[in-house]
């Protein structure tokens, strides 16, 4: 007897449905010669900081403090995972004691991992059977690329042993190991010095900053005037447009008209004429990015609603698996290519197989082929809106890449010689035969140039025109996915758009070197944590910062942590290091540690410290002075400085932040000592102009010493009193 132990029901479900004659018992299923049972994803976490430190006090509740940081456990211990109210919830136990009481029955002769076809799911399904299994036993690898049941019959003869998927495992640890040493230090450690909880990882970060940059470039852009030189005179009835390559600045409108004058000085004659028919290619098959891209921009789809559509069609076997990088099938595909042709040309589809270097090139997968539908077609009416919409996506790009019918297009160019002073190039596409583009999005528009032969003479009439710099565009899903996928490149262009096969072998490399930022299957959740922790906001396709993304960047950077892409993607390539045998998962996390010992190495200095600064904000509780107008401590809470005799009707408190600038804990005991501060600088009003000032108490309320003169009285407009809409700025 085999034991399947699935990712999740839904897998263990199909599973025994491939098999057939199931039973249903308590927490599993049973088959011929197979038992299935399953976990809900993640049964297991890694034990909180408290755990390694002598555990939680009475109370039950964890009291975050600066001397149990950091922690970096010698070892990593693993725990049912707990609820927000630190409590394993029932049916998590309950089910876990079902995989114990399967793994050690006497006759479940050999274990079946099957989890996620991924470094995940790997770690999921082994780290249940190795917290529940009593003695060793076989333990064999289900690796499906789809949950069709003729893949699962056919996967289950060919089981292999999970030890070959170690690799995969380590890096799945190893990534587990680097994340929470990360998350959790640095987690603690930011909401201790900023006062407010501040959602810190290896990846949430620069996912947040690159918004951040993208917008504030964009709050920031000033317009910039040029010139450019056109002419867009008659010739024959037809419009020619002639644009010159030259750029003149604001101030060189002199130089502009000049260069104009020369060219209408001169004779424009057509010297070359050329037309040739070519052949488009399709755009190529998707990863779980390009599709993702498309069904944001085309529908508007968000990361978490693809995702989690695509995920279902694939549980119900319409499509293979989602979380991959390439878009590329393995040429062991061919036959099941063939199979899935067979049943999308008995709908009427004009499809033939071609292996093509372009659809089949090996070098280009990881782990998981592009995604692809299923020989399972959906029944008409059988998917809702929104599953229909992510399937005909997936189905119409196959469709396109093996449409027997060929798009041609025609491409013709003309070349305008204007003297000996320019020489200008019309470039036009006419689509002649549709082939693909009737079943696949083709969004050029045919550009159609004017009637003209070689030695025409061109009217032309250049004139300056006066245009305007623009601002960057806010990251769309789409260029995000793309920034993420590679961030040190520049947004590329598709050379498949011109007609010819794209040469990517250098975004593989990137990919596989681990210079992405997340992954495809962690990139959806942690942009969703983001946006659930108020950090980015996601308005149809459109990414923007939220002041509290605002507050978290800052925060860090006044602590001095640097999460930059850089770093994130150094910790990438070792975990790719780690996969590839190259390195240790011990070696990987010193790595990680190491990093992690440099910043808490300044934890005594002054990390909060601005230009000005006398100190930082201080840490949650302590004591920063007597009030002024009850006497009892006052101290430092989340959002502000706070006296202890609230509950006795005392209502003084100092901002913490205040019209987008920290009050350093220096600065709020200065108030209470003497009444007013030093000048500070950085504060930011609401029309976003930076202004510096004093602070001072006046009939208990903080408010800012705009000194213009010694008589303040003639400035009433001057004070500020710290009210909630204050420090709301």
């Amino acid at each position: 007897m085999y034991l399947i132990v699935a990712e999740k029901p839904s897998l263990a479900r199909n599973i025994a449905s491939a098999v057939g004659n199931s039973v249903r018992r308590n927490g599993y299923l049973e088959c011929p010669g197979y038992l299935v049972t399953w976990a809900f994803g993640h049964l297991f976490s890694l034990v909180d900081i408290e755990d390694y430190q002598g555990g939680l006090p009475a109370s039950g509740k964890a009291r975050w403090t600066l001397d149990t940081l950091p922690c970096i456990p010698t070892e990593f211990r693993f725990e049912l995972r707990r609820g927000e109210n630190r409590k394993v919830d029932p049916g998590i136990r309950q089910q876990f004691d079902v995989i114990t009481s399967l793994v050690n029955r006497p006759d479940v002769e050999a274990i079946v991992n099957a989890g996620d076809a991924d470094r995940e799911g790997e770690i999921i399904v082994r780290t249940c059977v190795r917290f529940a299994l009593r003695s060793p036993k076989p333990m064999k690898r289900l690796w499906l690329p789809d949950q069709t049941p003729e893949t699962v019959r056919s996967a289950l003869a060919s089981l292999e042993d999970d030890d070959k998927y170690d690799d995969l495992a380590n890096e799945g640890y190893a990534r587990t190991y680097i994340d929470w040493l990360y998350g959790t230090n640095l987690t603690r450690y930011a909401t201790l010095k900023s006062g407010k909880f501040l959602r810190v990882g290896r990846v949430i970060v620069p996912i947040v900053r690159a918004i951040y940059d993208r917008d504030a470039e964009i709050r920031n852009f000033v317009p910039k005037k040029y010139f450019s030189v056109r002419s867009a005179a008659k010739t024959g009835g037809e419009i020619v447009e002639l644009i010159s390559k030259n750029r003149y600045e604001a101030d060189q409108a002199d130089e502009a008209r000049a260069y104009c004058d020369r060219l209408n000085a001169e004779t424009a004659v057509v010297t070359d004429k050329s037309s040739k028919t070519d052949r488009l290619f399709p755009a190529k098959l998707f990863s779980l990015s390009t599709l993702q891209n498309l069904l944001g921009k085309k529908y508007k789809m968000s990361m978490n609603d693809s995702l989690a559509t695509v995920q279902k069609l694939y549980e119900e076997g319409y499509l293979t698996y989602p979380r991959t990088n390439s878009e590329y099938l393995s040429k062991n595909e061919c036959d099941k290519v063939r199979q899935i042709l067979s049943g999308i040309s008995k709908l009427g589809y004009p499809v033939a197989f071609r292996q093509s270097k372009a659809i089949f090139d090996d070098s280009k997968i990881e782990s998981h082929s592009a995604i692809t539908p299923t020989y399972k077609i959906p029944e008409k009416g059988k998917l809702s809106e929104r599953e229909n919409q992510v399937y005909a996506t997936v189905f119409r790009r196959f469709v396109a890449n093996f449409c027997s019918e060929e798009c041609k297009v025609e491409k013709s160019e003309i070349t305008v010689k204007v003297g000996d002073v320019e020489t200008f190039t019309l470039k036009g596409t006419v689509l002649v035969e549709p082939g693909w583009t009737k079943y696949d999005d083709y969004t050029r528009r045919d550009k159609i140039l004017p009637n003209l032969s070689v030695g025409d003479t061109v009217n032309v009439r250049f004139a300056p025109e006066e245009k305007e710099t623009t601002p960057p565009k806010h990251y769309t899903i789409e260029t995000l996915n793309q920034f993420l996928k590679n961030p040190f490149r520049e947004e590329r262009e598709r050379a498949a758009e011109d007609g010819v096969p794209e040469d990517d072998a250098e975004e593989y490399r990137a990919i596989f070197l681990g210079l992405e930022l997340g992954t495809e299957a962690t990139r959806t959740g942690i942009i969703e944590n983001a946006k659930r922790s108020r950090y980015i906001a996601l308005k149809k396709d459109v990414y923007t910062i939220l002041p509290d993304g605002e507050y978290l960047v800052q925060a860090l950077d006044r602590m001095k942590i640097d999460m930059n892409k850089y770093k994130t993607a150094e910790m990438g390539k070792a975990l790719k290091a780690v996969y590839r045998r190259e390195m240790t998962v011990s070696e990987s996390v010193s790595l990680a540690a190491r990093e992690i010992g440099e910043i808490f190495a300044q934890k005594d200095a002054i990390p909060g410290q601005l230009p000005g600064d006398s100190g930082q904000t201080g840490t949650l509780g302590e004591i920063v002075g007597d009030c002024p107008l009850c006497g009892q401590h006052v101290v430092r809470g989340r959002f502000r400085y706070g006296c202890m005799g609230f509950k006795n009707g005392c209502k003084f408190t100092i901002p913490v932040n205040l019209c987008r600038r920290d009050i350093p804990l220096a600065a709020a005991r200065d108030l209470l000592t003497t009444g007013k501060t030093k000048k500070i600088d950085g504060f930011v009003s609401r029309s976003g102009r930076t202004f510096a000032s004093e602070l001072v108490l006046r009939d208990g309320n903080v408010e800012f010493a705009f000194s213009a003169g010694k008589d303040d009285k003639k400035k009433p407009a001057a004070k500020r009193k710290t009210t909630k809409k204050t420090e709301k700025k």
